[in-house]
């Protein structure tokens, strides 16, 4: 076989690209299986009608099929893309190459076109530059977030609006500089800006809150997110860096912090305080009563029957008095918390304080071990405010109390079959005394407290604490 026509069978073959040839006027004078595929005409067709036929008419107007033969004869080739015509008159995206043919002595003898159909790699682009041109929007526009990106050496290539409107630098004072602008000296004393990179890039992210500085040399307290960001090849690309400006919720969570020690506190001077006026009432008011009635109990049956049942009467009022101070003395402090832990103490109270009201209650406990004083005070006494409002809001028959050891805490939860309020409740639950006493109690305790309520179906609130207290009550 002769190299020209084994040539002419291998271009003839190519599916992918449309080949042919041009005479020296842009006449087709070949035509490959590929440019068949491309265009939708067969090579009979197409032989010998100009080149032009493939161009809009927006294309022919402007003269571009000629200008382009004039360029190839001028540099030796052209490289184009473009939209190009099929023979139904469709469109499509072309990448075209056209490139002069001259012979030996220098005479053109015509051209060469190579065409590739490029829509699909053109849709493609265009979404990919959609999605990118968005992100960039999106990204830009966010102001409560500074997002920029850093180079592998920590120097700033990208700056959003939450970044001007936090840090101050517009981003033709910022691009170009290093990350570590940002930082307080105490930071770069320590080389902290360089160790924060090298762990995103050992770790692939890194997190930190702390203070940074603002162009006009103010500090804010920050959220840092940095990651590291890797190529297909695990080539470090560079960073980017997400900030936040805490300022704010920092003062508000110290000043619930400190809202909250002072709340401690007040509730521990509270504790001490009844439990101190407890012992008083029990050791001498009660003991002296006691003595009093037991010697009125002696003085009747010495009397005389007409004042025998005047003194069974005083004797009577004395042992209802110990009873209410017995009482008292139960919801100051059960003396049974430090003598025999959580569970006798509120059996105790239900007993004593709750049945007499009519309701029924039931009591499980399945605790793996005694909590801590101050823990069973705590647990007790939101028990005994959530049996208060049962008894006074609730109009429920029944009471059930559960305890579990949970987490390295306790979890309880009191169920009662009352009227309950609807969820949310016509009033914020919250800002009822009793509600907001529980909560506050769990919450300085370091657990959490929740209620949840339905009309019809009742009342359920849960807590939690932790075994280990955060304030000795």
């Amino acid at each position: 076989m002769r190299s020209e026509d084994g040539y002419r069978l291998l271009v003839q073959g190519v599916r992918d690209y449309g080949i042919f040839m041009l005479d020296t006027t842009g006449h087709i004078t070949s035509w490959n299986t590929g440019a068949q595929r491309i265009k939708g005409y067969r090579e009979d067709e197409i032989l010998g009608q100009h080149f032009s036929v493939f161009y809009p008419p927006e294309d022919i107007a402007a003269d571009k099929p000629a200008r382009e033969l004039e360029e190839a004869i001028r540099e030796g080739r052209l490289e184009d893309e473009g939209w190009r015509l099929r023979k139904d008159g469709t469109r499509f995206w072309a990448n075209v190459v056209i490139t002069a043919l001259f012979s030996d002595t220098g005479e053109l003898r015509g051209f060469s076109k190579v065409t590739r159909d490029m829509t699909e790699r053109r849709v493609a682009d265009e979404a990919l530059r959609e999605s990118e041109e968005r992100f960039r929007l999106l990204v830009h526009g966010v102001l409560d977030y500074g997002i920029f990106m850093l180079d592998t050496t920590g120097h700033i290539t990208s700056w959003n609006t939450g970044a001007q409107r936090i840090k101050g630098y517009l981003e033709e004072e910022i691009l170009g500089q290093h990350f570590s602008v940002f930082y307080p000296p105490e930071d770069i004393a320590a080389d902290k800006p360089a160790r924060e990179l090298e762990e995103a890039i050992r770790e692939g992210r890194l997190e930190d809150e702390g203070w940074r500085l603002r162009k006009d040399g103010t500090r804010f307290w920050a959220n840092v997110v940095i990651t590291a960001l890797f190529s297909d090849t695990g080539e470090l690309r560079g960073f980017s860096k997400v900030t936040r400006d805490m300022t704010e919720r920092r003062a508000a969570e110290q000043a619930l912090v400190e809202r909250r020690r002072l709340l401690s506190h007040l509730v521990e001077a509270q504790e001490l305080e009844r439990r101190r006026i407890a012992w008083d009432v029990h050791d001498d008011s009660i003991q002296a009563m006691v003595a009093v009635g037991m010697r009125l109990q002696l003085l009747a049956g010495r009397l005389p029957d007409e004042h025998h049942e005047l003194v069974e009467q005083l004797a009577e009022s004395v042992r209802a008095s110990v009873g209410r101070l017995r009482g008292l003395v139960v919801n100051l402090r059960p003396t049974t918390i430090d003598q025999h832990g959580l569970i006798p103490s509120l059996t105790g109270y239900l007993q004593d304080v709750v049945a007499p009201t009519g309701l029924k209650t039931e009591l499980t406990s399945e605790l793996a071990h005694e909590p801590p004083t101050p823990v069973s005070i705590t647990l007790f006494r939101i028990c005994q405010e959530a049996l208060t409002n049962v008894h006074k809001h609730a109009h429920a028959t029944r009471v059930e109390i559960t305890l579990h050891s949970k987490d390295g805490g306790t979890l309880v939860r009191v169920s009662d079959d009352g009227v309950g309020f609807p969820d949310p409740a016509p009033d914020d639950p919250y800002r009822h005394f009793g509600l907001l006493e529980m909560r506050e109690r769990a919450e300085i305790a370091g657990g959490w407290w929740s209620v949840a309520s339905t009309p019809g179906n009742g009342t359920t609130i849960q807590f939690w604490l932790p075994t280990a207290p955060t304030q000795e009550l």
